[in-house]
């Protein structure tokens, strides 16, 4: 590790563009693992964070500014804290930016994504002692290095680029929603809203973890088709618009229903959308809702009482989920190779969050590589 110093991007006040500043490089402390970063993806829903954020969500708080934001990290170990056993210098790896307090109930009974401070690292908090965690670990992956407790590190097997390890969150939300919703073998699994970042991750995990068939819905034809072609005897694809999901999925699965779905329809998409999907449910199954819309859904609670239907909350995922989702792309069940890197250097971040509106649905990667 080369010189005491480097740049980050941070952003000192909301609305404005982000200053590249030179700060000095952290040091490790016992069980903390310094990583120089290779790649850090960005967030679809980044420019939102930064400009509107707190007036739609005031409860779930941004660190205070100035700030390094950056969500998905990969890089390269650069120094270890002395207590840090099974990472050393070299060592290739992605960094799970959500921190917890490491104390409270769910934590020790490792569930941190259901504690009530959880806090994603260079993003935003969950709880309103957010803070301590952002104080604690206050580099985001827009910087050249950052610093990042042992327990978050996944290992990169040498197949997997630092780029495609940059899309580890969106996939790793994917993949515990799939968890939580059980859709395996011999399952149909609706994706609502497949096209986009999200939901193109939730695709290539059903087809890693072996579902029969997928039913995905979205607008945009061209890159429905695009996804299907991903998978053509095992992918169907339902324009919206064109007739409720409901009946067009029972029409595909001969009047049962998915066995699961999982919802990635993201802020700003309507309610009845979703409540449309939990419709194309069979009887006794799980809908997952891991997209973060905002508006209110009007939900027929009744009719999933008596059709047993579940409708589940998920939030991101554990460093081991992260480990399983690498090892599935070390062994090639899991295919990354399907993304289009888009690649801006670090003084290039404000061209690279104006052009994100500009993306290919899910199939463009935006990623800073310092």
């Amino acid at each position: 590790m080369a010189g005491t110093t480097m740049r980050a991007a941070r952003l000192h006040t909301i609305g404005q563009p982000m200053v590249i500043d030179t700060l000095p490089i952290p040091e490790p402390r016992a069980t903390d693992v310094v990583i120089q970063v290779k790649a850090c993806g960005f967030v679809p829903n980044l420019g939102n964070v930064l400009t509107k954020w707190q007036t739609w969500f005031p409860e779930l708080p941004l660190p205070h500014l100035p700030a390094i934001f950056g969500l998905d990290a990969s890089g390269v170990v650069a120094k270890v804290g002395n207590l840090v056993q099974k990472f050393k210098p070299g060592d290739r790896v992605y960094v799970n930016p959500a921190l917890s307090c490491g104390s409270c109930r769910s934590c020790r009974d490792n569930n941190p994504t259901t504690c009530n401070n959880l806090t994603f690292q260079g993003y935003f908090g969950f709880g309103p002692e957010s803070q301590k965690q952002f104080d604690a670990y206050p580099y985001g992956g827009f910087a050249e290095y950052k610093l990042a407790p042992q327990a978050n590190l996944v290992h990169l097997p040498e197949n997997v680029s630092f780029e495609q390890a940059a899309r580890f969150g969106y996939l790793g939300t994917a993949y515990a929603a799939l968890e939580k919703g059980g859709a395996g073998p011999g399952d149909t699994l609706l994706i609502n809203g497949i096209t986009g970042t999200l939901g193109l991750g939730a695709c290539l995990i059903a087809l890693g973890r072996g579902v029969t068939q997928i039913i995905g819905t979205a607008r945009n034809k061209e890159l429905m088709e695009k996804v299907k072609a991903l998978a053509p005897n095992r992918i169907r694809v339902l324009p919206l618009g064109e007739g409720t999901i409901a009946e067009r999925v029972r029409k595909l699965t001969k009047g049962r229903g998915a066995d699961a779905g999982i919802d990635c329809l993201g802020p700003g998409s309507p309610g009845e959308t979703m409540m449309d999907g939990i419709y194309a449910m069979r009887r006794g199954c799980s809908y997952v809702n891991c997209g973060g819309m905002g508006e209110p859904v009007n939900v027929n609670v009744h009719w999933m009482m008596d059709s047993q239907i579940s409708l589940v909350g998920s939030n991101w995922f554990t460093a081991g989920q992260g480990q399983e989702m690498a090892d599935m792309a070390e062994f090639g069940t899991l295919d990354l190779s399907v993304f289009e890197h888009s690649k801006y250097r670090l003084d290039q971040i404000n061209e690279a969050l104006a052009a994100i509106p500009t993306r290919n649905g899910g199939f463009t990667n935006f990623v800073v590589t310092p």
